[in-house]
C-alpha cells in the first residue's frame, strides 16, 4: 500500500487543503493527514481542535487517516509507512520555501519524495491566516471552509 504523508497546522482546515486531498487519494492507496505541532507558531485552535475538524471534515474518505505529530516530518513518515510528502503550492511565493523544505527532507530522508500538488485554481488565494483574519473581523467564510470550521471559527470568535 503505498501511502502519502499529509503534514501541516491547518489552523484552520481550508476547502484549499480539502482539494488537496481529494487530488491525493487519486493517487495514493492512503493519505495520512497529520496536524504539526509547530512551537513557533500560536495557532487559533488547539491541536485536537484541529484534529477533530479534520477528521469531521474528511469522514466520507475511507483511504485518509488524520493524525498529529511532534518532531521531524521524515521520521513521522516513516512511522506511519508514507513513502512521500504531501505539499500545496499556491503560487510562485509557495515554491521558494517548499522547495528548500523538499531538499532538506530528502538530505534527511533519501527514501521519501516530496509531491507537490496544486489546488483547484477557485483556492489557490486562499490559507488558513487569511480564513482567521476575515473570521475575526465577522465576515462570511463558508464557502471556504467546511461546515465544522465555520462553527468552530464563529465560536472563537463570538
Amino acid at each position: 500500500m503505498r501511502k502519502v504523508l499529509y503534514p501541516g497546522t491547518f489552523d484552520p482546515v481550508t476547502n484549499g487543503h480539502i482539494d488537496i486531498i481529494k487530488r491525493a487519494r487519486e493517487l495514493f492507496d492512503g493519505v495520512v493527514v497529520t496536524v504539526a505541532i509547530n512551537p513557533g507558531k500560536t495557532p487559533l485552535f488547539t491541536v485536537e481542535e484541529r484534529v477533530h475538524m479534520l477528521k469531521e471534515s474528511l469522514k466520507d474518505f475511507d483511504n485518509v487517516v488524520v493524525d498529529s505529530f511532534d518532531g521531524l516530518v521524515v521520521d513521522h513518515a516513516h512511522e506511519v509507512g508514507a513513502v512521500g510528502i504531501l505539499r500545496g503550492l499556491r503560487a510562485v511565493s509557495d515554491f521558494e520555501y517548499e522547495f528548500q523544505m523538499a531538499l532538506m527532507n530528502r538530505k534527511l530522508a533519501g527514501d521519501i519524495a516530496t509531491v507537490f500538488l496544486m489546488p483547484h485554481e477557485k483556492y489557490t488565494y486562499l490559507n488558513s491566516s487569511i480564513i482567521r483574519n476575515l473570521s475575526s473581523l465577522n465576515s462570511d467564510v463558508s464557502e471556504f471552509v467546511p461546515s465544522i470550521v465555520m462553527e468552530a471559527l464563529k465560536k472563537k470568535f463570538s
